[in-house]
């Protein structure tokens, strides 16, 4: 049986009369990275909290290794790089990195921890001069100061530019590929797309999906369709070279974008339930669509999807 690095169960936290967390039941395992994703509110950064032994729940349980969240913590077995904290204003960076490694109970060497975070160069910069992401990178490095077996980062790419995210999920892979558990929150849909391995979703404190990547799109059940109508494939006397609403009674369609960027060409992008019935139509329809390519939702479409089925049906039963 694979051991337990963390677990929920039917964990429940209150803020006054907003639930944050409803009923979360979960399991991390070893070796896994495992992206959280939810919309603002969804109880995310509350779920972290409860993790590390921040917070308190107000039903269930959280265990971290089998014990309390302290105790794994007080033993150095987690790390973590969260939203909230600053950082030591009047040190090095360096100084400050050796602070972290010197009083982790599994300190790391101050040299690994500054190579292994990208911040080599900035050993001795003064922390008050550093950016916004530069500021990220170093709360990294304290994150991973010891030698931990998890590592649960909050939002850790916000403020880095698109090359310093590529060098870090590039040193969160090395982290993982050392068996390491990685637990990360992100509104960057695409690192989770191609960072994770695991992908949860969390809606108004509640778990509503758990899976790949791949199986999340798949929930999602929808395929995007897309093409580009040119007007002088079908002109008409009458100067209206095809009617939208002949796109919007396809079968099996959900959204439908129409533009036109160039003067006589219409790009159409079509969410469709059912993508082979959809073309079928469209080719009977008389429309001759260039350019035709079927794909599946990316995640952030899928995510959106689920998300917003859950919305209207809550809709719904309010009415």
């Amino acid at each position: 049986m694979v051991a337990e690095v963390a677990a929920f169960r039917g964990v429940g936290k209150n803020y006054g009369r907003v639930r944050a967390v409803d009923g979360l039941d979960l399991v991390l395992r070893p070796g896994e990275t495992v992206a959280l994703l939810g919309p603002n509110g969804a109880g995310k950064s509350t779920s972290l909290d409860l993790l590390l032994g921040l917070r308190e729940p107000d039903q269930g349980s959280v265990t971290l290794f089998g014990g309390t969240p302290r105790s794994a913590i007080e033993a150095g077995r987690v790390g973590a790089m969260l939203q909230s904290g600053g950082l030591m204003a009047d040190v090095k960076v360096r100084e400050l990195v050796r602070l972290a490694c010197d009083v982790h109970p599994r300190g790391r060497s101050v040299t690994g921890v500054l190579t292994d975070a990208g911040i080599t160069e900035l050993a001795e910069r003064r922390v008050d001069k550093l950016s916004g992401g530069q500021e990220q990178r170093v709360r990294f490095a304290l994150a991973i100061a010891g030698d931990n077996d998890l590592i649960v980062l909050d939002e850790p790419t916000t403020g880095m530019d698109v090359s310093v995210r590529q060098a870090f999920w590039a040193s969160m892979r090395a982290q993982a590929d050392a068996g390491r558990t990685v637990l990360f929150a992100t509104h960057y849909l695409e690192e989770a797309d191609s960072i994770a391995d695991r992908v949860l979703v969390l809606h108004r404190g509640r778990l509503i999906a758990d899976g790949s990547s791949a199986e999340i799109k798949a929930r999602a059940g929808a395929r995007r369709v897309s093409f580009e109508l040119h007007d002088a494939d079908f002109p008409t006397a009458a100067g209206q070279f095809f009617d939208e609403g002949v796109l919007r009674t396809l079968p099996g369609v959900q959204s439908l974008d129409v533009t036109a960027r160039v003067p006589g060409v219409r790009t159409v992008r079509i969410r469709t339930a059912d993508a082979d019935a959809s073309v079928a139509a469209l080719y009977r329809s008389g429309l001759y669509p260039r350019g035709l390519e079927v794909a599946g939702l990316g995640l952030e479409q899928a995510f959106l999807t689920i998300t917003g089925e859950l919305d209207e049906a809550a809709k719904e039963n309010v009415r």
